[in-house]
Parts: C-alpha cells; sequence; structure tokens
C-alpha cells in the first residue's frame, strides 16, 4: 500500500527527488521501496526484525546526515510519530522535502493537521487508505523532537518505547510473583526499558541477566536504567537470540499486537524462543492477557505447566522441563 502512494507521489510531482542521499525512516520489513534509488537511500529504523530485513536487501543501514530529503513512514504511536518527523527534518539539508506517509488507521491525518499549523505543508495525496504530503525541512519542528522522561521507580524512557508512561500491569504482576531464588543464569526475553530486569536482579542466586531487546531505544533506557555488572545488553530478534549458556530462567512479557491488531504468533514464537534457550530444569515465567490462545504452545514446549496467579485481565504461568525437540 506504502508502495503504490509513493510511485503516485513521485509520477504526480507532489514529491521530487532531489540529488544526493535520501533517508527512510522507519519503513516496516515487507515494504516495497524499489520505486526509490536504491544506491541513495539510508534506512533508518531502530526496531531489529525491520533493520534486519532491509540490510538483507541491501539497503545501506548506517546513519549519514544531512539528507537531500527525507521520507517518514508514519509510526502508531503519537509522540514517537512526532519525534521521527523532528529527527527527519533536523538531518534533512534546509528546505529539503520531507515526505510523511501513513495509513489513515495510523492517525496520518492528524498528524497531517498538526504539521499544517507548524509548517508549509504540500496537498496530501490520499491512496491504498492513507496519505502523503511534504514539507520543507527546517527547525519549526524542534518541539516535537524526542525527549527522555523519568517515570516511577525512576525509570528513563523515551517516545515510541512500550508501555512508556509507567510499568506495563503484566510485567508489574509477573515482579511481584517471581520467587526469591532464581537460577544462575537468566534471560529476559523482551526485556524493553528494564522494569521486569531490575526485579530480576534483586533476586538471590542470579549471576548473569542477558536483556533482550528488539527495539533499540528501549534497550537504551535499559542500559541507562541498569547498571548491575551481571546485566549484559542485546540488540536482538527475542525470537532468534541464542544465550551464550543455556539459561535455569527465561521471564517474559511478549508483545502480542502487530500495528492496530492482535498477533497471538508474537507471543507463541517467545514461548518457542524460551523452550530452545533453557536448561533441562529450567523454568519460563510468563505473564499474558488471558484471551491469548497459549495454552496448547505452552503444553507442547514443556512438560509442566501452572498458572500461578494474575488478575482479571492477565494470567501469570510457570511453564518447567521443557521438551527437547527431536
Amino acid at each position: 500500500m506504502r508502495s503504490e502512494r509513493l510511485e503516485k507521489a513521485l509520477q504526480d510531482g507532489a514529491w521530487v527527488l532531489p540529488g544526493g542521499r535520501i533517508g527512510v525512516w522507519r519503513p516496516r520489513a515487507g515494504d516495497d521501496l524499489s520505486i526509490l534509488p536504491k544506491d541513495r537511500v539510508t534506512v533508518l529504523t531502530g526496531f531489529r526484525p525491520d533493520h534486519d530485513w532491509f540490510a538483507a536487501q541491501g539497503y545501506s543501514m548506517e546513519p549519514s546526515p544531512p539528507y537531500a530529503g527525507a521520507l517518514v513512514c508514519l509510526p502508531r504511536a503519537r509522540d514517537h510519530a512526532r519525534a521521527l518527523l523532528a529527527e527527519a527534518a533536523a538531518s534533512v539539508v534546509p528546505g529539503g522535502p520531507v515526505a510523511v506517509d501513513g495509513q489513515k488507521t495510523d492517525g496520518i491525518e492528524s498528524v497531517l493537521k498538526e504539521l499544517r499549523a507548524l509548517v508549509p505543508l504540500g496537498e496530501a495525496l490520499s491512496k491504498a487508505h492513507g496519505k502523503l504530503a511534504v514539507f520543507p525541512a527546517g527547525p519549526q519542528l524542534a518541539g516535537w523532537a524526542a525527549r527522555e522522561t523519568r517515570i516511577e521507580g525512576g525509570f528513563l524512557t523515551r517516545p515510541g518505547v512500550f508501555s512508556a508512561d509507567g510499568p506495563d500491569r503484566g510485567s508489574a504482576l509477573l515482579a511481584g510473583l517471581l520467587p526469591a531464588k532464581l537460577g544462575p543464569k537468566v534471560v529476559d526475553l523482551g526485556a524493553g526499558w528494564g522494569y521486569l530486569s531490575r526485579a530480576v536482579l534483586a533476586r538471590e542466586g542470579v549471576k548473569r541477566l542477558d536483556l533482550v531487546e528488539a527495539e533499540r531505544d528501549a534497550l537504551d533506557c535499559a542500559r541507562a536504567n541498569i547498571s548491575d555488572p551481571r546485566a549484559q545488553f542485546h540488540w536482538a530478534d527475542a525470537t532468534r537470540f541464542r544465550p551464550e549458556h543455556l539459561a535455569e530462567t527465561v521471564v517474559t512479557n511478549p508483545p502480542f499486537h502487530s500495528g492496530r491488531d492482535a498477533d497471538p504468533a508474537l507471543g507463541l514464537a517467545f514461548i518457542a524462543a524460551a523452550r530452545g534457550m533453557l536448561a533441562p530444569d529450567g523454568a519460563l515465567w510468563l505473564v499474558a492477557n488471558r484471551h491469548l490462545p497459549y495454552d496448547a504452545a505452552l503444553t507442547a514446549a514443556f512438560l509442566a505447566v501452572e498458572e500461578i496467579g494474575g488478575d482479571s485481565a492477565f494470567r501469570v504461568i510457570r511453564a518447567t522441563r521443557p521438551r527437547r525437540r527431536p
């Protein structure tokens, strides 16, 4: 859908590509950017699966500002969208074209309305349930730049990271139900900005904690929030990560949305990954929304599965003795 708008914008002259490098902020894996000259495109994303996908397609992934122009692929979160637009406007040569593209379901219309009050925005092109518009780079969006925030517990967060305004309810439940003592090697799968990891490090017996997080901004926050030398930080796709040594414990509050839609496959992939990185006597501690269909996957991956707590919306599960794959 994005490719249709890009092609029409270039054909109609709504977006005129300048000479020089083009920065493309936050495209998603599978987005077709072939209408753009690949040899002049730099893809800029902090989400590891998307990064790896575009790197495999041969795109340059190393930041190299200033850019002659930019394309911002709008994310859903409003503060994150603003921060990306401010970053792009500051990274393009003054007056260079900055295109913003997004689906209507991702809030493109409200973002364009806000932009019109701040910059000379061109006429929006509508196609394939989304819109694209262009404005000249300049300092007008400096007030939208990403700003770090201190929240409850002294944690540092940034726009765009999961649960940026406070601890997630599910993670808080899981943290409160972890045992007083854990095994020496622990993995926090999808560690975010470090809330669960801090709870893990407060338990007895932990000698090493691997924090695995696909969102680079979130992992940078975790680095700031956790200074314990036992912590090791990994910018990685949690579903593909493998620790140096099998772990005694994996803790996780896996994501269950892809865009606006619930996607249980994400949580199922986390369960499969956890099974593969646990020692034979290891345990998975997982919190999940009650409506998610994880039971069959858990019983297929572990010999013992028990619900140990939760509330009306979430349940905390302890799964032990991972089944070995044939």
